[in-house]
Order: structure tokens, then sequence, then C-alpha cells
């Protein structure tokens, strides 16, 4: 997960999310080696393809004879590879809503044409895996360890005999970093990386990005609170170890850093208050965690919150709290925020 979490998480170490898989014996090869290309990302191609190899985030490399075709992936893995024409047979994660649609994490993703093996925490249907025959199993990570995101403890050790691992970190790192990544993994599982859609993404994400420095150098004063709600906690997150935090603080946006985190395994991401002091930190903009695990601000009721400066100016946004990886999913995060702080009024 990121650095804005429900209370059920708070409660839980990053640590304890998925669990780093023991890959061992049941990689097809490890060892060093640069990213490969072996073909294309469309059955046909890839089955006339020649060698694969990956060497991914953890220093892993994973060697298959031929480009995998049979890929399975955590949601936001998937949504990004999709970006880049490279289609995956099943997923797991927060993939589908109550009301039977796609998740915002799930991106573009058609989820009707993909299996769900699960959808939310500690949810993974080993047997169903099993029957996709996966080649690779794709996820991020958000630790130095290694461990697969939404790849369950109880079951990791199950999931890594049946298809080696590629991990794409997100962090304590910037955005662009991971994003680089995601691109170059893409590109070796076949993806078009000349498609039109797909270089005018990364240049529109440049002009977002500079639009965003621009914004935050004109009004330095402004200040902006990145937060995710319960119903029993408020989390205020650190921009430290956010790989979009990070970078917009880079940019040189003025963050509101929480005081006392949250003592994780893996460092402080959060801050947790309660809804009655939920105004300890002085903010002119709060984005919020746009996740399904979170509350959105349209249904919080409690009236410190509706108090809140920002709130009550209405300069508040959403937030993808776990970025999908390609560059057109982040080039809208970045506009709104460059949006609301060339906007907002000075208001904390």
């Amino acid at each position: 997960m990121s650095n804005a979490r429900t209370a059920r998480f708070s409660r839980r170490g990053i640590l304890a999310a998925g669990g780093a898989l023991g890959l061992g014996a049941v990689l097809a090869a490890c060892g060093d080696g640069d990213t490969k290309s072996g073909g294309s990302g469309s059955s046909a191609a890839a089955e006339e393809s020649g060698p694969w190899s990956f060497k991914d985030d953890r220093g892993t490399t994973v060697k298959l004879d031929k480009v995998p075709v049979n890929i399975v992936a955590f949601t936001g893995a998937a949504a990004a590879l999709h970006d880049y024409g490279v289609q995956v047979k099943g997923v797991f994660g927060p993939t589908k809503t109550k009301d039977g649609k796609a998740d915002v994490q799930a991106g573009d993703m058609d989820i009707s044409k993909v299996t769900i093996l699960g959808n939310a925490w500690d949810q993974f249907n080993v047997e169903k895996y099993a029957t996709l025959s996966p080649e690779v199993l794709v996820s991020t990570t958000f630790d130095d360890a290694g461990t697969l995101w939404y790849v369950p403890e109880t079951s990791k050790d199950k999931i890594a005999k049946l298809a080696p691992s590629v991990a794409v970190s997100v962090y304590d790192r910037q955005l662009t970093a991971s994003l680089e990544r995601m691109w170059e993994l893409a590109e070796s599982l076949g993806g078009d990386m000349k498609a039109a859609k797909v270089t005018d993404a990364k240049k529109r994400f440049e002009e977002a990005s500079e639009r965003l420095r621009k914004a935050a150098k004109a009004n330095p004063d402004i200040k902006v609170m990145a937060g995710s709600a319960s119903p029993e906690l408020f989390y205020v997150s650190g921009t430290n170890l956010s790989v979009d935090l990070e970078y917009y603080k880079a940019l040189g946006v003025n963050f509101v850093e929480p005081t006392e985190k949250a003592k994780e395994p893996t460092g402080g991401w959060f801050e947790s208050l309660s809804w009655e002091n939920v105004d300890k930190h002085k903010a002119d903009v709060i984005i919020m965690d746009d996740r399904s695990s979170a509350m959105q601000p349209a249904d919080i009721t409690e009236a410190t919150w509706k108090k809140l400066p920002a709130v009550k100016a209405g300069q508040v946004i959403g937030r993808s709290a776990e970025p999908i990886l390609s560059y057109d999913k982040c080039v809208p995060q970045i506009e709104a925020l460059a949006e609301a702080i060339e906007k907002a009024k000075k208001v904390s």
C-alpha cells in the first residue's frame, strides 16, 4: 500500500502486506543482466520470440524461453501495462467495486476480460491462479525487502512455485523513477512504446510537471496536505517514501509534514488523527486518497472536517495514493494539483 491507509491497515506494518516471495529454485534462472526485449505483446509474436529476461527492482533477473504471454499482475500494475498495449490474463487487488464497475486502480482495463484472483486484501485464489498457467507475476513493492504488494503472506510460497515474479519498486524514490521502470518492463513484454498515444502521454507528463513546478514557485505560501479518511481516523501522509509526493515536493510543492508518524517497520508514512484533532495541521489545499478502501470527502460527515478552512473554501481534490505507473494516468493527477495551487486562496 501507500502512505495513506485505512484504520485496518494502520494497525499492520508495511512488511505485513503480501510477503517477499522466496523465489529460489522456482525462477527459471537468476543472475545479473540488463532488461531485454524479446518480442511483441501479442500472443502470436510472443510465440515466435526468442529468450526473454528482465532484471527487476529487487535485483532479481527472471529468464524465460520466450516473452511471457500468460501474465498475472497486481491490478494497478496491470492497468499500467494495459496503457502500453500489454494485456494480462489475471489480476489481484482492488479491481471491481460493489456495484460491479471498474475500481479506480483498474484504469482503462476491461475488467470483464481478465480473471480476478482476489479483489481485496488477503484475497488470492491460488487454485484459479494455477489454471491460468502463469508465466510471470508482476507487482509493485513498497519496502526495501521487495515484498510483493497484495500477495498474501499465508500463500506466498505456493504462489511463488507456480511462476517467477517481477517487482517494480515504488519505495523511497520519485515517481519518475518508477514510471521509467514500468516503461522498461512494458517494452520488454512487447509494448508499443512508439505508439502516438504513448509518446503523447509522456510529453503531456513533462508539460504537466513543468506547470506544477511553475505553480508551486508562484505560490510558495500555499500549503498542501495529503490525507486519507476512515470512519475512525484521519491520516496525514508525509512526503518521505511516497513516489508521487516525493516528486511533487521536488517540484517545489509546499507540503504539510506529519509531526508524529506511525511506527511502521519501513519508517514513518503517515500520522493518525482522531476526527476531534483533524484540524491539527493547517493547510490551504487538501489532496485526498481516492482508493475504494478510503472514505471519500463527499461521505465524510464529521463536523470538524467540514470546518476545515480548505474544505470550506472548496479546495479539496483527489489523489491516487497508489499511482498507476503509466504517464497517461499520472498526467491528470499532476494537472489537478497544479490547477488547485494556481487557484487556491490562502486560508490557513
